[in-house]
């Protein structure tokens, strides 16, 4: 029988960002505790925790700590201490386990663990050492995308190379932080993502595919429903579908996706916890990411995926925090989510926004007045 986590008992989180917070804000309104281990001071997921460990994530005794005021554990981040994470799976409640966080931490075998399911891929090459860039430049062809192996988001650890001079003088740089991968150039028409979830027992639930637009390599604004064919959706479902059950993954999952201009779909990338691109399930669905993944960690039946209404996200960043605290009497029609963060940096995510309306199209146009005049229209 499958061991059900109860309302009342202990969740710990290992990582206090944003992630976390919304994580633990739907785990207190089904009625459970939360215990976070973080390094800072005041986090967004402290905040609104039980019970704060303060420590660094590499820190043993701090994770033995956690499991002994911990009932189950789930992370908001991949970059958990390979040490820590085979002794949390060995010796706590930890559904997610270690295998799926060394696969995830590292692209190159992330890449290999998608392509041994047989799903499409752009092609890649590993790169780890300078001797390896001729060889992979010539097997790749440009432009291509050279990124480093561990670690890097939002853009940060990867540059786009245009000839064999240019992946030299990125290799020099990016080997410095460990391997790296170079990715063959995709000429793709659009940007995809599915969040999908399997529960500790078994089961699966796709939440609608989202079509997301970037800005700087950061993630802009998510549209759904994706402005794509029922076919392409439902391809990307599958998709999902055969990576959480191929890679055996319990908790929630975002699968990015390229979309070519045929109808085609290329993984991009995994990861292996709520996602960004799914903040719009919070207002946009009938189960938000947050409570579906505390769902699946706890043992509990998953909730309804069903799209209210047609939505859209935006991402809120440092430099734009001012301005938005300044408008909050315009906010009508918008939902505001921010995190807590103590410091708003350039290009920080700081929170989100999200407008419901008839269409994405009319969603867009709402944002769209309130970015530039703070007035809904």
């Amino acid at each position: 029988m499958t061991q059900i986590i109860k309302p009342g008992q202990t969740i710990g989180i290992i990582g206090g960002g944003q992630l976390g917070r919304m994580m633990a804000i739907a785990a207190k309104q089904m009625g459970y505790r939360i215990a976070v281990l973080e390094p800072t001071e005041d986090s967004p997921c402290g905040q609104v925790a039980d019970v704060v460990i303060k420590a660094s994530y590499n820190d043993f005794e701090a994770a033995k700590k956690l499991a002994e005021v911990s009932d189950v554990i789930t992370y908001e981040f991949e970059n958990i201490d390979d040490q820590t994470a085979k002794w949390l799976t060995e010796q706590a409640d930890f559904p997610q386990g270690a295998n799926v966080l060394a696969i995830t931490q590292d692209r190159l075998a992330e890449k290999e663990a998608i392509q041994s399911l047989g799903i499409a891929l752009a092609p890649f090459h590993p790169v780890r050492s300078l001797e390896d860039v001729e060889q992979a430049g010539e097997k790749l062809g440009f432009p291509a995308v050279l990124k480093t192996s561990r670690g890097g988001y939002d853009g940060k650890g990867q540059r786009v190379v245009h000839d064999l001079e240019q992946l030299q003088e990125a290799a020099k740089e990016l080997l410095e932080s460990g391997d790296c991968v170079l990715e063959a150039w995709i000429p793709f028409q659009c940007e995809l993502s599915v969040i999908v979830t399997r529960s500790r027992n078994g089961e699966t639930a796709v939440f609608p595919v989202v079509e997301n637009e970037h800005r700087n390599n950061i993630l802009y604004r998510s549209h759904v429903p994706a402005r794509v064919s029922e076919e392409v959706c439902e391809n990307a479902k599958q998709l999902a579908l055969e990576i959480v059950t191929g890679l055996d993954v319990v908790g929630t999952l975002a699968v990015e996706l390229f979309m070519l201009k045929d109808g085609r779909l290329y993984a991009n990338e995994v990861a292996p916890r709520p996602h960004n691109s799914g903040h719009y399930t919070i207002e946009g669905c009938e189960t938000s990411q947050f409570e579906q993944h505390i769902r699946a960690v706890c043992g509990l039946p998953l909730g309804s995926t069903s799209l209210r209404s047609p939505i859209v996200m935006e991402n809120i960043l440092g430099e734009q925090l001012n301005q938005v605290i300044e408008n909050v009497p315009n906010l009508s029609k918008i939902k505001l989510h921010l995190y807590g963060k103590t410091e708003a940096k350039e290009k920080r995510k700081m929170g989100h926004l999200t407008v419901t309306a008839n269409t994405v199209e009319e969603a867009c146009m709402i944002l769209d007045s309130f970015v530039k005049t703070g007035v809904n229209i």
